[in-house]
């Protein structure tokens, strides 16, 4: 068993990794230059999609029972934006007054970094020996399509035969102190696309044409205006908001032919898609009918609205959160989505990490003392769910 590496030197290891969504960067290989050492079995893994960029992954585990307790993460970072707005090169991790700085300290190499380093202050604690197993399921395009990353590892591991029992995922979780929430849930994200189409003529002679615009406007506002719920136990109440409106048309004395605006919706466990699909189309049926307009409304979007109702897996994290920090934390479900949404189709899920204050800014940060804080966390953490499998 090799020594416990220190979170803020392996956090700042993987940082200067240059891992910019798709590319791995080295930080999968300097991953494995790591866990191979301590005892994990590694497996690369690269996925394909035409029309998507290939992603590299990786799943490493420590044992052969169950149960196995798994964090997922991504090494995959967003890219820095103008650099010289930077205080510190984003990818030279350099620490400042007590803080670390670079892209990914948050989002979520920091995490990772805990991890590791709680797991093997755990090992070496019991010499390597528990009751179960440890893995890790890192990936490249978290913060890209999500297409040839988690979802094609789970299924990887399902064709192999591996389960797993339980999941923490490493997003940046926190708000205010390291630890005061812990994501249980996520809401569903769908997106809308609403096309009225009308007839193109010359403004100076409206009577010869049908002006798609103010139908649209009329169509916007009434779904602006529906109310979808109250809100239910675990979720805040969902909201449709519009995005884009656009017409194909540059200019001022021309009556489009067509007028499209995006939305999307933020829905609580109120909902599924189909339903919800199905309410919104009623909705613009109705507006439409009034209007005289014609129209299209398309969907997309991934991740229906889950919760892990409050158990074993959410207790233990709660305890462990609680003796290290003395505080009890929140169960929440708001933020955007994550990874999450597909590993609950396999195993009870929960999120907790840094504070996601500066996730995706310039100059993204943590404090070193933060790092430590949640190695401690994770740590006891595994020291809790171990004793109570």
């Amino acid at each position: 068993m090799t020594s416990a590496p220190d979170p803020v030197a392996l956090a700042q290891a993987l940082i200067r990794c240059e891992s910019v969504t798709p590319v791995e960067g080295g930080a999968l290989t300097m991953l494995e230059g790591v866990l191979v050492p301590a005892g994990f079995d590694c497996h690369r893994m690269t996925f394909s999609e035409p029309g998507f960029a290939d992603v590299e992954n990786l799943y490493a585990r420590l044992g052969n029972t169950g149960p196995n307790l798994c964090f997922a993460g991504h090494t995959d970072v967003v890219p820095p934006g103008n650099l010289e707005a930077w205080t510190t090169p984003p990818f030279a991790a350099q620490i400042r007054d007590g803080v670390l700085y670079g892209r990914g300290a948050v989002d979520m190499k920091g995490e990772i970094a805990c991890f590791i380093a709680a797991a093997q202050r755990f090992l070496a604690r019991g010499g390597g020996a528990f009751p179960g197993s440890i893995s890790l399921l890192i990936t490249g395009d978290e913060e890209g399509d999500s297409v040839n990353g988690t979802v094609k590892v789970l299924d990887w591991l399902k064709a192999r035969g591996e389960v797993l029992h339980a999941c923490v995922v490493g997003e940046p979780s926190s708000r205010h102190t390291v630890g005061d929430e812990i994501k249980i849930g996520r809401r569903g994200s769908l997106n809308g696309e609403l096309i009225v189409e009308g007839k193109q003529g010359h403004a100076a002679y409206p009577h010869t044409a049908d002006n798609p615009v103010p139908k649209l406007a009329r169509i916007i506002d009434r779904l602006s205006h529906v109310k979808l719920d109250n809100g239910t136990a675990h979720f805040e109440p969902s909201h449709l908001v519009f995005t884009v409106i656009s017409v194909p048309n540059t200019a001022s004395n021309v009556i489009p032919g067509q007028a499209r605006a995006r939305f999307n919706v933020r829905y609580n466990d109120a909902h599924d898609r189909p339903r919800l699909e199905a309410h919104l189309r009623e909705a613009c049926d109705a507006a439409a009918a009034e209007l005289g307009a014609r129209y299209t409304l398309t969907y997309s979007g991934t991740g229906d609205v889950f919760v892990t109702e409050p158990g074993p897996l959410v207790e233990t994290m709660q305890a462990a959160v609680q003796e290290v920090t003395g505080k009890t934390p929140k169960l929440s479900t708001t933020g955007g989505t994550s990874d999450a949404r597909f590993i609950k189709d396999h195993c009870p899920v929960i999120e907790l990490g840094l504070l996601n204050e500066t996730i995706h800014q310039v100059d993204e940060r943590v404090p070193v003392s933060d790092l430590e804080t949640l190695t401690r966390i994770y740590d006891r953490f595994l020291a809790l769910y171990f004793a109570r499998a």
